[in-house]
């Protein structure tokens, strides 16, 4: 056996070595505990989801009853919540801009739907804010045919869609994290 090969035969131990040592530091982030502690699932349960505050019948009410919809589920599954130990306040605008114009008819073909959400995390035990943040969801979307009102509004609305999942995915993320960490 030459020197160069019992190097790396040493490197590759070495290697082997630590990650042995290091195997037993991962731990799932939804793992159940076996000290006793609430898992992530129960403390994310845990977390009351109040209607958003929009003008009734207004278009961002649709949304915030999407977003909400989208959260609870990410939140809860298909179990109810649990006895609230945090509140999640949620406040929200929309943008809507046109990417691209037929010069013919000055209707556009291509749109950006955007959304950004301020999230409040409050304790209700010392009604205290514990966690703030915010986030942003930028989609665009298609207009098939200048002319069909139809096509144009369902993509519309396919892109809030869209925007309000990928909203209650992030405050989610977030959420998580907040409870794992602390922080």
């Amino acid at each position: 056996m030459s020197l160069a090969s019992i190097r790396i035969a040493a490197r590759l131990l070495a290697v082997a070595a630590l990650a042995a040592l290091t195997a037993g530091c991962f731990q799932p982030m939804y793992a159940e505990h076996s000290d006793g502690t609430p898992a992530l699932r129960e403390k994310l349960m845990g977390i009351e989801l109040p209607p958003i505050e929009k003008p009734n019948a207004s278009r961002d009410a649709r949304l915030g009853v999407e977003i909400r919809n989208a959260l609870a589920f990410k939140l809860y599954g298909n179990a109810t919540g649990m006895p609230p130990t945090h509140r999640l306040v949620i406040r929200f605008t929309t943008t809507r801009s046109s990417l691209m114009v037929d010069p013919a008819t000055a209707l556009p073909s291509s749109e950006n739907y955007g959304i950004d959400a301020q999230y409040n995390l409050i304790e209700l035990a010392s009604n205290k804010s514990v966690m703030t943040g915010t986030t942003f969801s930028r989609v665009s979307y298609d207009i098939p045919g200048q002319l069909q009102r139809f096509a144009r509004s369902r993509a519309f609305r396919d892109a809030e869609d869209r925007a309000a999942q990928e909203i209650a995915e992030n405050i989610q993320t977030r959420l998580a994290s907040f409870f794992v960490a602390g922080t």
